[in-house]
């Protein structure tokens, strides 16, 4: 059985695991199709422990995929192959990757700390709350949801501009404000 506490940080041998793992489900997807097949129990114990993950692919320094979860229910070595495979070959944003692309991309993973709702009164309270750099948030309005990762604050600096941004990926104006709206904050431990 999967264990359920959340470690502090992951070690280096994790994290190299887990980057090999990504590249090797990626690979295996070139050839067979579909992402590789993780055995959790035969890995460290740190990478059986159910945790929430994002893989970004990047080329050249451009955004070449990204899909993860938000949500922890699986080993995290299981959610990093999935969501790496996924990263590369079913982003709507982009065409599925190719082989000759595979040398020239940059595998990123983010590994989520569960999210925490967020309490304000308003939008200048929200704002006031934020810690750029750090905080990760999910939108929530009815049926519109949207996530932006940490990483997200290096394109978008300003905690104003960070929520606009938000609310646009989420489906939703610039301007919307509601009773019903929910943020939800999270941090992440990103390598390499």
């Amino acid at each position: 059985m999967p264990l359920r506490e959340t470690p502090d940080q992951l070690d280096n041998q994790a994290r190299n695991t887990l980057l090999q793992i990504a590249e090797a489900s990626i690979r295996h997807g070139l050839l067979q199709g579909k992402p590789i097949q993780v055995d959790p129990k035969k890995q460290l114990d740190s990478l059986q422990r159910i945790r929430a993950s994002f893989v970004t692919l990047q080329k050249q320094g451009d955004l070449r995929g990204c899909i993860g979860h938000l949500d922890a229910f699986q080993p995290l070595v299981v959610d990093v192959a999935e969501n790496a495979y996924a990263a590369a070959f079913q982003d709507p944003r982009f065409p599925p990757l190719s082989s000759d692309e595979m040398d020239s991309l940059e595998i990123h993973i983010s590994v989520l700390t569960p999210s925490q709702p967020m309490i304000f009164s308003n939008e200048e309270d929200l704002i006031a709350q934020l810690h750029p750099g750090q905080d990760g948030l999910i939108l929530q309005d009815g049926n519109h949801k949207g996530t932006f990762l940490p990483s997200v604050w290096e394109s978008l600096p300003q905690p104003e501009a960070f929520i606009k941004h938000l609310k646009l990926k989420a489906g939703l104006p610039v301007t919307h404000w509601s009773k019903s709206l929910k943020i939800f904050r999270y941090t992440t431990e990103s390598f390499p």
